[in-house]
């Protein structure tokens, strides 16, 4: 009976040594086995993504009284290969607030974030941020506002 007992166990840990083993890969990873398009090692240039292109990022108000409400639309283009949806904007100040087109955007297609600023308890030189999240290539845009509030 210790003989066949012996004989399974010896049996079982070679079945587990072999079924271990690199199977002549030399322990490299077979990158057949990886299915991502966004991988270091074979990045699909050819994936159809939105990008999402600005005419400029940075808008300066100038000189502003403490008190005013001012907006600014900044004027994008979908120059990508696939439909734009933008799906939120948040500012780094409640002093700032956006609003975006809530549509697809077709590519080619173009449209506006406009950007409000109220300098309402502000002065001196303010400096805001509006972060743009979408579908894009890169998935997060900044657009910046400056004003010198009081003068």
């Amino acid at each position: 009976m210790k003989s066949i007992r012996r004989s399974l166990v010896v049996l079982a840990c070679s079945f587990a040594l072999l079924s271990c083993g690199n199977n002549g890969t030399n322990g490299e990873l077979d990158v057949d086995l990886i299915n991502n398009p966004k991988s270091a090692e074979g990045y699909d240039n050819e994936a159809k993504v939105p990008v999402m292109t600005f005419d400029e990022d940075l808008h300066d108000f100038g000189r502003l009284s403490a008190g005013e409400n001012i907006s600014y639309s900044f004027h994008f283009r979908n120059t990508g290969a696939a439909d734009l949806v933008i799906s939120g904007c948040s500012a780094t100040c409640g002093c700032t607030v956006a609003s975006y087109p809530k549509e697809r955007i077709a590519p080619g297609g173009e449209g506006y974030i406009t950007v409000s600023f109220n300098s309402t308890g502000k002065s001196g030189q303010q400096y805001q941020e509006v972060t743009v999240l979408s579908n894009a290539q890169p998935a997060r845009s900044k657009l910046k506002i400056t004003a010198q509030v009081g003068y």
